[in-house]
């Protein structure tokens, strides 16, 4: 047969077919619960539907540092860079599964310095060849495995489904950082101030110590109300070294998320200034909207498809193989004189009769894993969902919990300012007086801590929303293939 039926032959065996399932995605969740149309906290609390700006939601909390701080993270964040790793490794593995489809090509050269006997020159093949001579021989070797069941195929499907997931994944990554960094710049502001409110309920409990020493001095009143004054000051007082314990690991937190020591921060953001603020509505997206934004249901999903794939791999191994050898060869004596050329072009048959059982055990080992990722996927959703609700639920009650707390405080101050005024009149005892201060202090350290809360509650809310990217670019990021 010809080489050209030959390869006509090879082209039509290898656009024959496909072996394995050939993949759809599947429904988010099972028929008898379709996706919800809309969010079941939103039905009770009354979240705005509409278009939220999720790409870029730390805009929403109006604070330059913080939006300084998340640029300064994505070009320096070391998980986001071996996301990126990841991502190279990927495509290589593309690279490799497309390789695989094509020709195997070798150039053999032989040199060989031949010195044979008189009694052996008849049976020479080079005629001529009587004394020591240099042969050269020098051609192509070429061997390709055709793909009739879509072996290489369902690899290379499988292995560009495992890009997109590295995509995804880096971009799960890129949402949970710009998250961490934005809590951990929360609990700084929060610590901040924190300290700010305990130096001044410090200042003020001094006040009344020494004014119950003066009294005692000129007395009026009891050293119990000395040694009470200067109990109520020390538990205030000891309030200060926790609070800069967690001010300092907030700190050293946000330095790790920027790829500087700890410690490099501390000047930058020694500053007290206001938490991030938070706007005045929240605009979330329909549960379908989430279906396309959250990168680890879309990572998901691209694992499911990769790893179905597999199974054609592995079913492929069922059938025969068939392959094409070609040859030529170009032959010189004494380097110099041609001695002639060979040429082949030889077709290859193998089938694997007596290993059968392995190979189905194979491809059920390959069904059993793809149906570990459909249910990951499907779990990946059902807690992508649990995210938004518990988000949105933690949100709005804190902000019910500081509304309740900012009028305690303002009841406290009152308390405060009139039990004074009372005892220096004799009208009351200074027990009143350390019960009041005691109680500004506990609400407005909870008062700010529930201000924090609630701004880290909203930055949770866009994590679940999967914010911090732009769907309809979804673009590759950008990639250094020498890092």
């Amino acid at each position: 047969m010809s080489a050209s039926r030959w390869a006509v032959i090879a082209l039509v065996l290898a656009a024959s077919c496909k072996v394995g399932p050939d993949y759809e995605a599947p429904p988010p969740l099972p028929e008898e619960q379709p996706l919800p149309d809309q969010w079941h906290t939103a039905a009770t609390i009354g979240l705005t539907e509409g278009e939220s700006n999720l790409q870029t939601w730390w805009t929403n909390l109006s604070d330059p540092k913080l939006d300084d701080l998340l640029q300064r993270a994505q070009l320096t964040n070391l998980n986001l860079q071996s996301a990126v790793a990841r991502i190279v490794e990927a495509r290589a593995f593309v690279g490799v599964a497309r390789g695989d489809r094509m020709p195997v090509v070798n150039t053999p050269v032989d040199v060989n310095l031949v010195r044979p006997s008189p009694a052996a020159v008849p049976d020479l093949p080079i005629s001529g060849l009587t004394d020591s001579q240099a042969l050269l021989s020098a051609g192509v070797d070429a061997s390709w495995e055709i793909d009739v069941f879509g072996k290489f195929a369902r690899s290379i499907e499988s292995a560009e489904a495992g890009f997109d997931a590295s995509v995804e994944d880096y971009r799960d990554v890129l949402v949970s950082l710009f998250a961490e960094v934005a809590l951990a710049y929360v609990d700084v502001r929060q610590f901040q101030k924190r300290i700010a409110f305990a130096r001044e309920n410090i200042t003020s409990q001094r006040e009344s110590l020494q004014l119950t020493r003066d009294r005692f001095d000129a007395g009026l009143t009891s050293a119990l109300d000395v040694a009470q004054a200067e109990s109520n000051l020390g538990d205030t007082e000891s309030t200060i070294p926790r609070f800069e314990q967690n001010l300092n690991f907030a700190l050293n937190r946000l330095a790790v998320l920027l790829a500087v020591p700890p410690g490099a921060l501390h000047d930058e953001l020694n500053e007290e200034i206001a938490l991030p603020s938070i706007p005045a509505t929240i605009a979330v997206t329909i549960p379908a909207d989430v279906m396309r934004q959250r990168p680890d249901i879309r990572a998901a999903e691209r694992s499911l498809a990769s790893q179905t794939a597999l199974i054609g791999v592995a079913t492929a191994d069922l059938y025969p193989s068939f392959s094409l050898r070609g040859f030529f060869t170009f032959n010189w004596g004494n380097i110099g004189t041609s001695t002639g050329s060979t040429w082949g072009i030889i077709p290859g048959f193998n089938w694997n009769l007596f290993d059968r059982n392995r190979i189905h055990s194979r491809i059920r080992v390959e069904e059993a894993r793809t149906q570990q990722a459909f249910l990951a996927y499907e779990q990946t959703v059902l807690i992508a969902f649990e995210d938004v609700e518990n988000s949105m639920i933690a949100y709005f009650k804190e902000q019910e919990r500081r509304d309740r707390l900012n009028e305690a405080v303002d009841a406290a101050q009152r308390s405060v300012d009139l039990v004074r005024t009372q005892y220096l009149a004799g009208l009351t005892n200074f027990q009143n007086v350390l019960d009041s201060q005691r109680s500004l202090f506990r609400f407005q350290d909870d008062l700010v801590a529930s201000e924090g809360l609630t701004v880290q509650n909203l930055i949770t809310l866009y994590r679940a929303l999967g914010g911090g990217w732009d769907v309809e670019a979804a673009e590759v990021p950008e990639i250094s293939e020498n890092p």
